[in-house]
């Protein structure tokens, strides 16, 4: 599985990064955003949000553990926070499987359902933060695998 390791100095490179992964993002495309809190999953996801629906502001999914957008191409877009989550089994509550047939998800926290893992799909495990460059390690799996490259910057 091919990866790419980008440095993200402040949160504005966060977001252009964001706004790459929109470039790219199309229906049946899921993201898991892995890492610490503060390590800037959100600001990575409000970024793929604003730029793929022009929603500033998106509110994170935290307690309603799902928010779904209608992405200006036409598709739905979800935005899953998993950190709630007591038991996987409640994964098919959420719908995202549903959603990657005609749409696509962000999905934080997915350590919380290790078993949900579909074939294609981009992960991306960001560290650092607060007073630190921000490390995002991007790996690539079936579909994401030729795409990576487009995310450099």
């Amino acid at each position: 599985m091919p990866a790419l390791t980008l440095t993200l100095t402040d949160e504005a490179a966060t977001a252009r990064l964001g706004a790459r992964l929109a470039a790219v993002l199309g229906p049946g495309d899921l993201v898991l955003l892995f890492g610490d809190l503060g390590a800037g999953k959100t600001t990575l996801a409000r970024a793929v949000i604003e730029a793929l629906t022009g929603e500033a502001d998106a509110p994170s999914p935290t307690y309603t553990l799902v928010q779904v957008y209608d992405a200006n191409a036409g598709w739905p877009l979800a935005h899953a926070d998993l950190y709630r989550l007591d038991d996987e089994a409640e994964l098919d509550e959420l719908g995202l499987d549903e959603i990657l047939e005609d749409g696509a998800a962000l999905v934080e926290w997915p350590g919380h359902a290790p078993n949900w893992r579909p074939a294609s799909r981009l992960e991306v495990r960001l560290t650092g933060g607060a007073d630190e460059p921000r490390i995002a390690v991007l790996e690539g799996f079936e579909t994401w695998e030729d795409r990576l490259d487009r995310l450099a910057g």
